[in-house]
């Protein structure tokens, strides 16, 4: 697979150090912190409110020196440090907004990438395809992936709907229920403990069901379509709605993204614009 870097917007950098920082930390979100305490991975996770609804979608790293950093960098990132922070009072932590001292990038297609001097990598994976988010200080220059072509926008969209990673404004929203978008598989750990909104997420878990799911779904290249486009069964009855349409098409089909409806999973969906236009469903995002 040929190098490449991609582009990425500058995100909130949260930094939590001190004796409490690993405990306070797993209490604020659905994932389990100490499982990337000793590795050098980014791990998703998701940020809830006491009704399990989202309200930020993070990447959580370690760095050397044993404190641990959250970033983010979607709309309304700049509330982040303002919310893990709000619950911090009887703990020996202390949580150091970082945001204006680091820079990032991030690079597919290399089994180790150069780091800038004071720099360190995290394996991450943001378009379905192998990668590594690379830190470094801010004004310290990247004398190493510069050099590397830059993915096109187009291609790494596609490979993300492809790869049925959803994304923020196309398929991630504050208020939504992490399981709707297929979260509970990547960003949330069900044996940990208590985090705020667990009881909530736990409690869809047992229940075994959600009034919409994210998909991965597939049309014909042919066919236009467009984000925000209806799907109805064969009934005519309301299905879903795409999310997101990848730009570039593989095989004589377009990858989609999309919101089915509970009641229609199982059926035959269509475009409510083109009826005779069927979708199919891949599998789950």
């Amino acid at each position: 697979m040929e190098s490449k870097r991609l582009e990425l917007p500058s995100p909130v950098l949260i930094e939590a150090r001190g004796p409490d920082a690993l405990r306070y930390l797993n209490g604020q979100v659905t994932q389990d912190v100490r499982s990337v305490v000793s590795s050098r991975r980014s791990m998703t996770s998701c940020v809830t409110d006491a009704k399990g609804r989202l309200q930020f979608r993070v990447l959580i790293h370690p760095v050397a020196d044993g404190a641990i950093r959250v970033s983010c960098d979607h709309d309304g990132a700049e509330g982040l440090f303002a919310r893990l922070d709000r619950y911090l009072i009887a703990d020996d932590a202390v949580l150091e907004d970082l945001s204006d001292q680091w820079l990032r990038l991030h690079v597919t297609g290399v089994t180790e990438p150069g780091v800038p001097d004071g720099g360190y990598a995290v394996v991450a994976d943001r378009v379905g395809v192998p990668g590594w988010d690379v830190w470094y200080p801010a004004g310290v220059a990247d004398e190493f992936s510069g050099h590397l072509p830059t993915w096109n926008p187009d291609e790494a969209e596609s490979c993300r709907i492809t790869a049925g990673i959803p994304a923020w404004v196309s398929e991630l929203e504050p208020g939504l229920l992490p399981p709707e978008a297929g979260l509970d598989r990547t960003d949330v750990s069900y044996s940990k403990g208590c985090y705020i909104g667990q009881e909530v997420i736990s409690r869809i878990k047992s229940a075994g069901k959600v009034n919409r799911r994210l998909m991965r779904l597939r049309l014909d290249e042919g066919i236009p379509c467009l984000r925000g486009e209806l799907l109805v069964d064969d009934e005519g009855g309301e299905a879903g709605v795409v999310t997101s349409v990848a730009p570039v098409p593989s095989d004589g089909e377009r990858a989609l993204l999309g919101y089915i409806r509970r009641s229609a999973e199982g059926r035959r969906v269509h475009l409510k614009s083109c009826p005779e236009a069927t979708v199919s469903l891949v599998g789950k995002a």
